[in-house]
């Protein structure tokens, strides 16, 4: 380890410790709206989704009755003499239900067959996103604080009188600064040790 410090500028570790707090910040908000708006595509597909293709199932199922009597109705008294009318309209009408029907049934099906996948999908998502959420929450105000401690290290040696009265005269006080910024060193590497219980 050196035994002196080599500092250019205080100013830059304030501004890497502003830049940190900032980072911290915005990507805690930046999760918490991946968050959301996972969620909200979920509940998009579960629920809304589910509920639209099952209404839609109900109104396609009853159009097909309707036109099923509707033709039924056609046949039995447009009849003329022994002609069978041909009830075209009636007949494309009863089509134009089943196309309708089956297509309902078609995504209802779909909704069901993906929900549990994409489900799956957003759960194992959010478990990648726990360790991004613990550096957030733990390791980067660990860091903060480091920083902390360091600045005021060597605001402390910067406003030190040296041998000759000079301020912050920096060779006659290395050693100070250095064991300063090496307490402050372990402070941190103590705070980030993990605790364990007696036995």
């Amino acid at each position: 380890m050196s035994t002196q410090a080599d500092v250019k500028s205080v100013d830059t570790l304030a501004f890497v410790r502003a830049a940190l707090i900032a980072y911290a910040h915005d990507s805690g908000q930046a999760l918490a709206d991946i968050e959301i708006e996972g969620q909200r595509g979920i509940d998009y597909i579960t629920v809304d989704r589910a509920g639209y293709w099952k209404a839609e199932i109900r109104r396609a199922a009853e159009a097909v009755n309707q036109a099923i009597k509707d033709l039924e109705y056609c046949r039995a008294y447009k009849k003329v003499g022994d002609n069978t009318p041909s009830c075209i309209e009636e007949k494309k009408a009863l089509e134009k239900a089943r196309k309708r029907l089956a297509q309902a049934e078609e995504k209802a099906e779909l909704v069901r067959r993906w929900t549990p996948v994409v489900l799956q999908q957003f759960r194992e998502a959010c478990v990648r996103l726990v360790r991004f959420r613990e550096v957030l929450d733990v390791d980067c105000p660990r860091a903060i604080a480091a920083l902390d401690r360091k600045i005021k290290a060597l605001e402390n040696y910067r406003n030190t009188t040296g041998p000759r009265g000079q301020v912050g005269s920096g060779s006659g006080n290395a050693a100070t600064v250095t064991r300063q910024l090496d307490e402050a060193d372990e402070s941190a590497e103590t705070a980030a040790a993990p605790e364990t219980d007696a036995p």
